[in-house]
């Protein structure tokens, strides 16, 4: 069994080796971004495992022996799915992996945004003890948060904002508004949510369905105090309407840990605009996920090329039916992204 990880910036990988060599299995690191370093480099490939390279139809062509793809996260957009389920190859993502570590960060957005720390630490480290820069402030209680996407993050999130104070409301495209409740919070529109809540936090995947779903008309539709915060996938946000809408102070701010396209350049405009905290896509870290993330990721590719079902599988249509994964029949209860 060859695991090919096609590129990664970690600092570490002794999970990773750990759950390969229990497995009996060759694991190789490479750097390829590219078609061509992706195909050369992982020639022999019985499953990839993936952090931001595309792995697109032309890769899974070059490589005919793949029966898996791996990916470090819970998105998978950066995997053409189509194409690999039309091959019979496994695609494996982590979703639950940082539920708990990317609520804690969408909390912690929520706070800096709301209480302006970030903008006072700086004040104070120049010297200044006034505080009207930050004004109007309000406690959490009695505030309204509203929660797009009802997952396991979501929820996580909608739970501890509760603990703070603050009357949580949520969407979700699978649930309908007002005739259930997500753990008993109220399930509401997505217009009457925009309109309502001084906190919005995003917790959708990214795809064709959500990607600017939050754009120049949903900025229009919330409150002047608004705060929105993404910790999900930045391609959700139309960055520009949300340039305009802060820079008109149409709302009150933003937390951003992902953005559409990383790095975020330094003269970016949003790192020019005092109302927004910005953090490099870490909402996903701390010591526990990242452990957990890097062991499940090469135990779910090893799973499909062992001949077991994945603990997390995108396409599980592709257990035991044609193609490369025939062979392949689900063990025990699988679930998607």
């Amino acid at each position: 069994m060859k695991i090919v990880i096609t590129e990664c910036d970690h600092n570490t990988f002794e999970a990773e080796h750990e759950v390969a060599d229990a497995a009996g299995a060759e694991l190789v690191l490479t750097q390829s971004f590219t078609t061509e370093d992706l195909i050369a480099n992982a020639e022999g490939a019985d499953a990839l495992v993936v952090q931001y390279a595309r792995i697109t139809a032309e890769v899974m062509d070059g490589l005919p022996g793949l029966r898996a793809i791996g990916r470090y996260g819970v998105g998978v957009d950066s995997v053409d799915i189509p194409a690999a389920t039309e091959r019979g190859i496994a695609v494996c993502n982590v979703p639950d992996y940082g539920t708990e570590s990317v609520s804690d960060h969408a909390i912690g957005l929520t706070l800096a945004v709301a209480r302006g720390i970030p903008r006072l630490d700086r004040g104070v480290r120049a010297g200044s003890f006034d505080f009207p820069v930050v004004r109007p402030l309000y406690q959490t209680r009695g505030r309204v948060l509203g929660i797009i996407g009802m997952g396991l993050i979501g929820t996580a999130t909608a739970r501890k904002a509760a603990g703070l104070g603050y009357e949580v409301i949520g969407y979700d495209v699978a649930a309908e508004p007002g005739a259930e409740t997500f753990h008993g919070f109220p399930s509401v529109s997505l217009e009457e949510l925009l309109e309502r809540s001084q906190v919005i936090s995003l917790h959708t995947p990214l795809d064709e369905t959500t990607r600017h779903l939050i754009g120049a008309r949903e900025l229009a539709l919330m409150r002047s105090d608004a705060i929105l915060v993404n910790t999900s996938r930045g391609g959700v946000v139309d960055v520009e309407a949300l340039v305009e809408a802060l820079a008109a102070k149409t709302i009150q701010g933003a937390g951003i840990d992902v953005h559409e396209f990383e790095p975020l350049p330094a003269n970016h405009p949003l790192t020019r605009l005092d109302s927004v905290v910005l953090t490099p896509h870490l909402a996903w870290y701390t010591e526990e996920s990242y452990d957990e993330l890097k062991r499940r990721t090469v135990q779910n590719v090893v799973d499909v090329c062992a001949g077991r079902a994945p603990r997390n599988i995108v396409n599980p249509e592709v257990l035991g039916g044609p193609g490369r994964n025939a062979d392949l029949a689900p063990a025990h209860p699988v679930t998607g992204a």
